[in-house]
This record gives structure tokens, sequence and C-alpha cells, in this order.
């Protein structure tokens, strides 16, 4: 590298620390109250527009012995496994057996602008785990007496490419990686897989991978597997060849490993679940950012088969997006209203219908969802586990606080949620990338 050359990224990385400064001093972005962007008609604000968004990043500071979650009245919570390496979905075996998917980023998307390297930055501010600890695998937990005291905990499988999405079927595990469908063979009680996977479909992966975590769920039958893959980008900065075949879910034949777009404009569908009432597909997103604290608010939606939610071009329904050119009026009328909005930047991760009967009955049928938290308002959003309540297939009221307390008292970060999944016992189980926990919540207190 020539002298000159250093200077020059020396002067770009400079600019970079500088405008990163400027931003975590914060000011006063004008937030709005995130409730009344909770339900199926969001208040939507006008448009605003930055060089560089406003930041505020929770700092992440682990828990304290003894410390755990703050649940609502009538539940209670523990740690059913610590010293992780970012869990980040969590899937639970027909015998009881829970399997943990610790996974880190590829960290392949290359940085050209100054406000990559200070989103660069704001990832390692924001996530835990900075050495070079195992992860990338997948960790069984054994609890057999249901206690929330596994007997058995070890490494199930690894070796994996940023695996996020695992769905069993018969005796054929799947694990989706960031760039393909891995399949596994599987036999109840087993502890642990040695044997190689066979690919069963390529997803997209580099060489740019924004959005790289891989949601999963096989239908019903068994027969199909559907995948989310998020955009290459916030707004398609990459160029929109980069988005081919991104921003939707995939629907994967599982006996031949072809895939079609079940839907697409999603711009980055993280959890998939099946309503039990009507038995759609449904998934939480987390939409777009750079137009202001209460825009545009995440969601929560039913999947119609051929559908467009709109990203690219336009957010809730037909609200055009005035970064993006040239548009496509075309898609834009076709563009779908979400179901059931959760407030801006709240990034939700997780997706868990609840059929069991263990925790009260005011949890019983509908969902909850794990939202990571925001990074880009000054008033912090998300960190937190919800429920919202369902009547009839269809949400039915506001989304009540469950699991809460990942932030401390100086707005730092304990831990932040992801995967949600319930076990053998009907109990809550919380991936928490940033504590290096699962939680388990039951009934009590």
């Amino acid at each position: 590298m020539t002298s000159a050359l250093r200077k020059r990224q020396a002067a770009k990385l400079a600019l970079a620390g500088a405008s990163l400064a400027l931003l975590l001093a914060g000011c006063n972005d004008g937030s709005g109250d995130p409730a009344a962007q909770v339900g199926p008609q969001p208040n939507l604000p006008a448009i605003r527009q930055y060089l560089f968004p406003p930041i505020n990043v929770a700092r992440i500071v682990g828990w304290k012995e003894n410390e755990t979650p703050t649940v609502a009245k009538g539940l209670k919570i523990k740690a059913l496994a610590k010293g992780l390496q970012h869990p980040r979905s969590i899937y639970v075996l027909p015998n009881g057996d829970v399997l943990v998917v610790e996974s880190r980023s590829p960290a392949i998307e290359p940085v050209h602008r100054p406000k990559s390297v200070i989103m660069g930055w704001i990832e390692k501010m924001a996530t835990s785990g900075g050495d070079e600890r195992p992860s990338n695998r997948i960790t069984l937990l054994r609890d057999s007496n249901g206690d929330g005291v596994p007997e058995v905990q070890g490494t199930f499988l690894d070796h994996l490419k940023s695996p996020f999405g695992v769905a069993l079927v018969g005796n054929d595990l799947y694990v989706a990686n960031t760039d393909a469908i891995v399949k596994y063979p599987y036999h109840e009680g087993d502890t642990k897989i040695t044997a190689p996977g066979t690919v069963l479909t390529p997803l997209p992966g580099g060489p740019i991978d924004h959005h790289w975590t891989k949601a999963m769920i096989a239908s019903s039958d068994g027969s199909k597997l559907y995948v989310g893959v998020g955009s290459n980008s916030n707004i398609v900065e990459n160029g929109i060849g980069a988005e081919r075949d991104r921003a939707a879910i995939w629907e994967v034949d599982r006996e031949t490993g072809r895939s079609r777009l079940f839907a697409e404009g999603l711009r980055n569908p993280t959890g998939l679940g099946f309503e039990p009432q009507s038995g759609k597909l449904w998934t939480v997103v987390n939409e777009r950012d750079e137009l202001g604290p209460d825009l545009v608010p995440d969601y929560l939606t039913s999947v119609k088969e051929g559908g467009f939610y709109g990203w690219p071009y336009s957010y809730y329904g037909k609200h055009l997006d005035p970064r993006v050119q040239p548009q496509r009026p075309d898609l834009v009328d076709s563009a779908i209203v979400p179901d059931y909005a959760l407030s801006s930047h709240v990034a939700p991760l997780g997706l868990a219908f609840y059929t069991a009967s263990a925790l009260p009955e005011s949890y019983r049928g509908g969902a909850f969802v794990g939202e990571h938290g925001s990074w880009n308002r000054q008033t912090l959003n998300g960190y937190k586990v919800v429920y919202v309540p369902f009547r009839n297939g269809q949400p039915d009221g506001k989304a009540q606080d469950v699991v809460t307390g990942f932030l401390d008292s100086d707005n730092k970060a304990r831990g932040r949620p992801v995967g949600l999944a319930v076990d053998k016992s009907g109990a809550l189980l919380i991936a928490d990338d940033s504590g290096n926990a699962v939680w388990r919540v039951t009934a009590g207190g």
C-alpha cells in the first residue's frame, strides 16, 4: 500500500470516527411514543432523511451474578444455560432435547463508505463475545425431568457457516446456514451428529451478505421448507442486482431441493411460525432505517402466497420511499399492508405461537415476539419479549410486555433477546445473544 493511499484511508477513518463521536453524543431526535405504533393501524409520521442517522447504541455489560430478566406477574424466569457464544435461535426436538444455535456473522460485507465503517463499529459495540471462542455450532441441552437444570450439555453439531434456522422432518435434520440448507441424519436420542451433511439447496450468501440469518420452518406435512432470506442492504445501496432472490420467503421442496419465491418485498423476515387456528404462515419483519426515529414500524404479518410487501419501493402498503429510483408503480400498487405493527426499530427476531397450557391462560393461542432492540433512535425501543393476543386467527389487542429488564437503569444492555421456542413442558425459551444465555420462563412467582 502506498503512503498516499494510507493517508487517504486514515483520513476516511478519522472522518468516520468523528462522525460516530458526534452521533453518539446524541440529541433530541423527536422520538415519539412507541405505543402509538403498535397494532393494525400504526401512526406513520412524515419522513425525515439524514446524511448520517441518529445513533444511540446500548452498550453491552452482561448479566451480573444472580441477575435475571424481569417477567410479568404470574411468571418466573431462570437461566437454562449460560456461557454460550451468541445463541441466536432455539429448536426443541420431539424427545424434549433443546438445540441452541450459536452463530456469528460471516462478516463478509464489503466496506466502501465512511458510513459502512461506522455501522461496523456499531455492530461491535452492540454485541458481545468479541473474542474467538467457539461459535457457529449447535449445542444440545437435555433436561429429562423438566426442572430447568440440564443433565446434558454439549456440542451437537459444529463447523457450521453462520447457522440460524433448524427443522426436523422424520430422521432428517435441516440446518439453514447463511449460504445453504444442509441435511444431516438424526435418530431420536442422539447427543452428537458426526456424519457429514449434504446440501439440499444453496441460499443467497456472499460476496455481500448484509442480512445473513436464514430463519426456517417445515410445513405441517413435512413436504416443504420455508426460509426467510433478508435483503442485502438497508435500501438497495448495493444496487438492485445484489437483491436478487432476497427480501423474500423461499419455499423449498424437501425431496428435490427445488425452490421458488413464496412471498417478496419483506426486507428481513427473521422469525417464522404457523398460526395454530388458521394454519397460515406468519413472520416478523425488520423494516428499513434512516427515515426517522418513528419510521418504519417493524411488523408481524401473515404471509400470502405470491404476495408483495413493499420493500424497497414502498413501506406499510403504498407509502413511497423516495430514496429508491427508479420506482416500480406496478409493484407498489399491489403492496400488501402488514397485519400488525410492533413499532419502529424494535428489531423483531423471534416468533413463537403458544399452544401449550403450562403458562397462564392469558398467554394461550397468541404469539410471543423477541425484540432485539433499536440502535437508531434516541429513546431506545424493544429489548424485550412481548405477547400479541390472537382471536380467530388474527391479532386482537395491544402487545403486552412479558420479559423485560434486558436494559439496566443506565440504558446499558445486560442482554438482547433473539429466537424463541416452547419446550416440551410448555415453558417459553429465549435465546439471549448478548447475554450469552438461554432463559426459561414458567408459571409461578
